[in-house]
This record gives C-alpha cells, sequence and structure tokens, in this order.
C-alpha cells in the first residue's frame, strides 16, 4: 500500500510521461498482491515448505476478493481486497495444512495445493461478502460523522482512524470507499500521524532506531499485535487522536480519500494537505511534525513517566531476522 501511495504521489508531478505512468500502474498493481505477501509471510512463520506456503497464497488470493470475473468471462482485479477475510482464509489455511501435512505422504506436492485452494480458498470465498459487510458497515457508520459539526467531527475522525490503522482493517480502503476529503480526510490523518508517533516515542527505549522510525515512516499498523495484546494501550492513543483531529478542524487541514488512512507515511498526509490548500510548508510542519510530536512527548511523560500506565516493553517490536 505504502510504494504505491508514495510513488503514485511523486509520479502524478511528471503528467504523462510514460515512464511515470509505467510506474504508476506496476505499483498500483502490486497492491493486488497483498493476499500472496500475507500468505508467505505467514508461510514463513509457521516454517512451512513452499509448497505449503504458495498453496496458502493462492487461497488467500481467493478470499481477498480482489478478483471479480466479468462480463465477458474475463477477470478483473482491484486493489488489495478485504484484509479481515484474508486473515480468516489464512487462519484456515494454517489450520488445514497442519491437518494433512504429515497425511498426504509422497502425493503432498499435487494434493496439497488442491485441497488448500479448494477447502480453504472455497470457505473464504463463501465467507467474503459476510466479511466485507462489516468493513462495509464500518464505513457507512463513519460517513455518517460528516455531517457534524466541524469541531466534533474532527476528534472523532482522528480517533477513529487512529484505531482503525491500528486494527486489521484497512484505513486506506474505508476512506476510499466514502469518498473522504477535505477536513475530514485531514483530521483523520492527523489522528494517524499522532498516533505514530506517540507509539514510536512510548516505545523508543526498547526498538531500535530502525522499529522506532518505521512506525512513521512506514506504517504504525507495526504495533497491530501490540495492541491487541495490551488494550489499554488505546487510552492515550485515543486522547492524542482526538486532540490531533481537533487541530484539523481548528486549523482548517485538508486531504484527500486517497490520502486519509495513510497519516505522514511517505509523506502523503503532508503532500495532500499542501495540494488542497495548506501550501505554506512552515504550516504543514507545524501541523504534521511539531504538534503530533509535542503531544506524542506529553503523552509519554504521563503515561508512561507519570502514572506507568504504560511501560516501553508493551510496545516491543519482534526483531527482524
Amino acid at each position: 500500500m505504502v510504494p504505491g501511495a508514495v510513488l503514485g504521489s511523486l509520479m502524478k508531478a511528471f503528467g504523462n510521461n510514460p515512464l511515470a505512468m509505467a510506474v504508476g500502474q506496476m505499483t498500483s498493481l502490486s497492491q493486488c498482491l497483498l493476499a500472496v505477501i500475507a500468505a508467505m509471510a505467514a508461510g514463513r512463520a509457521f516454517k512451512f515448505t513452499m509448497i505449503n506456503s504458495g498453496s496458502m497464497a493462492l487461497a488467500a488470493f481467493m478470499g481477498s476478493g480482489s478478483a471479480a470475473v466479468d462480463s465477458k468471462g474475463g477477470f478483473l482485479v482491484n486493489g488489495p481486497g478485504d484484509i479481515i477475510n484474508i486473515g480468516i482464509t489464512l487462519v484456515i489455511s494454517v489450520l488445514l495444512i497442519k491437518i494433512i501435512q504429515n497425511r498426504l505422504g509422497t502425493l503432498k506436492v499435487v494434493l496439497s495445493p488442491i485441497l488448500v485452494l479448494g477447502i480453504a480458498g472455497g470457505l473464504g470465498r463463501l465467507l467474503f461478502p459476510y466479511v466485507h459487510s462489516i468493513t462495509t458497515a464500518i464505513g457507512s457508520a463513519i460517513n455518517d460523522l460528516t455531517d457534524l459539526q466541524p469541531l466534533i467531527m474532527g476528534p472523532l475522525m482522528g480517533i477513529i482512524f487512529a484505531v482503525l490503522i491500528l486494527s486489521p482493517i484497512s484505513s486506506v480502503g474505508i476512506a476510499l470507499a466514502i469518498g473522504l476529503s477535505g477536513i475530514w480526510s485531514g483530521s483523520a490523518n492527523l489522528g494517524i500521524t499522532t498516533a505514530s508517533f506517540t507509539l514510536a516515542v512510548m516505545g523508543a527505549s526498547v526498538n531500535s532506531l530502525g522499529g522506532t522510525l518505521s512506525h512513521f515512516i512506514g506504517t504504525p499498523k507495526i504495533q497491530m499485535a501490540n495492541m491487541l495484546k495490551t488494550p489499554k494501550l488505546f487510552v492515550p492513543i485515543g486522547i492524542v487522536s482526538a486532540l490531533a483531529g481537533l487541530e484539523g478542524a481548528i486549523l482548517n487541514v485538508g486531504g484527500t480519500p486517497a490520502s486519509a488512512g495513510f497519516g505522514i507515511s511517505g509523506l502523503i498526509g503532508p503532500l495532500a494537505a499542501f495540494s488542497t490548500g495548506t501550501n505554506n510548508i512552515l504550516l504543514l510542519l507545524l501541523e504534521f511534525i511539531v504538534i503530533p510530536l509535542a503531544l506524542a512527548y506529553l503523552a509519554y511523560l504521563l503515561f508512561v513517566k507519570k502514572l506507568h500506565f504504560i511501560q516501553p516493553l508493551d510496545l516491543k517490536l519482534p526483531e527482524a531476522e
């Protein structure tokens, strides 16, 4: 998602240049392979063979719902699909492989892909419309908030998108689905940005420099496992993201549907704000760097140092191999 968004924004500066258009198309197409990449990562985590990992990739792609049959019998591929259903399909695939991997003998090269694709992929495909309806319902509920007064809507958008970016649900997909733009998008971006800085600052003492920077250069979703394991982490995140969303409403920070789910990652949020009205670089630095960092440090002082409500080890990231 991040390479597509970053390069997509940069390539727009080159207009109809053939090379820029080709790069944009490649990054867009790569997003459709999210299910495949997730399956290969899961296969590595469970130390599966390449055959089993490849079988999981096929099943996950089927369960993602990113491909659909068109009227001429061909296939249309659109986006990464439903991340929640990808996860469900992978869980089914892992359980199935655990059951069959020692029972197929020499036939596993032939039967494993068939069984995993047919059973796990088939179940994932059947579950897709029901699971996807959850994402649709969330999008509809968020869309209703855009009718509220900006000073109420801003904090709510900040909180909601900070929570979404730290969950299995695609914040980008939600923003695109409901066409979130203007200060609604800006408030969402600032909520995510401040959540990124806050998690980075609170966990900096136990994480490597690369891990700390990854929260905002990459995505705060790297903390998803820790957030689900220690739900009280959402308390400081909710507070700072609400204040950041309020900042967006007061300062009239803009954005686009394509930027709302990214925050500061790849400078997507700031670039969108710049292109939609905030054309003052110093103001952008204040909105996306100074205020979010100040809120993050205040949260660190309050929740880690003073109240000891959060321990830095709660935010410890797994070491990269």
